[in-house]
């Protein structure tokens, strides 16, 4: 008698999952397909020829690597914040009771559950008010606000699995406060702050509405492929550009997929 497991699927169901699959990508392999064009003012298809030579004009293009480093220096800053704010945040709501435990846990996650334009405004009066000069610091800042969001529900999530007796077990045997953190509780939440920072670093990565109102006179690369689409020169060239955003958000994505795969170890997937 065959499992429930084993049974295949309705043939309609395989036929919505694949309707499904293909609206969400086939978008993106539109933008893959005309990064390899000839033609470079407009979209036709079928593409009048393919070549490679737009990749060498991106490579040629400087503007392009200025706001590829800018994006990743941003990105690895905002990260970092973020595993450390996050992680104490977590570690404070998780392991310890207090009065409106709750409620700060709910202003914790808020940022990533408004929409990136009130975020956006509210961080823009903010440094409007105190009177701090729109710069590359203020953009690490905006992005450090959804980044703390996930990296702390990753955290939580393993903090709640983390047996409180191994602590107070590590206690009693004389470790102190760092070898405790160490050697118990880091190697319990380290796959969980991985899965959290390659999250954060690919959402700050490709971010633009926060970027937007934080940003003063520098171009993230989102920001610069919504300047170029805006006033078109080289079209293939933005693909070309497209192409390498998708690869450096979908890699971290992806390991943090096989990092929390269990299921149970995460508790919430980002923006």
């Amino acid at each position: 008698m065959r499992s429930d497991k084993s049974a295949s699927a309705p043939f309609g169901l395989k036929i919505a999952a694949a309707g499904g699959l293909l609206f969400l990508h086939l978008p993106l392999l539109l933008i893959f397909l005309y990064a390899f064009t000839t033609e470079e003012k407009s979209y036709q298809f079928p593409p009048p020829g393919l070549t490679l030579k737009w990749f060498a004009v991106t490579w040629e293009r400087a503007d392009v690597w200025q706001a590829l480093w800018l994006s990743v220096r941003v990105a690895s800053i905002s990260t970092m914040i973020a595993l450390v704010l996050g992680t104490l945040c977590a570690a404070a709501v998780s392991q310890t009771r207090f009065f409106g435990r709750e409620t700060i846990s709910l202003l914790v996650i808020l940022p990533i559950a408004l929409p990136g334009i009130i975020t956006g405004i509210a961080l823009r009066s903010a440094f409007s008010l105190a009177d701090i000069p729109f710069s590359f610091w203020t953009i690490v800042l905006g992005h450090a606000t959804f980044c703390i969001v996930v990296v702390y529900n990753n955290a939580v999530a393993r903090f709640r699995r983390v047996s409180g007796s191994l602590i107070e077990a590590s206690m009693d045997l004389g470790a102190n406060g760092f070898q405790t953190f160490r050697y118990i509780i880091l190697p319990n939440i380290g796959t969980a702050l991985l899965a959290g920072g390659m999250l954060a670093f690919a959402l700050s990565f490709d971010e633009v509405i926060v970027t937007t109102f934080t940003g003063g006179q520098q171009s993230t690369l989102p920001i610069w492929m919504l300047q170029e689409l805006i006033r078109p020169r080289q079209r293939p060239v933005t693909n070309v550009v497209a192409m390498v955003v998708v690869i450096v958000t979908f890699l971290p994505i992806l390991g943090a997929y096989y990092l929390t795969r269990d299921g149970d170890q995460i508790a919430g997937s980002g923006k």
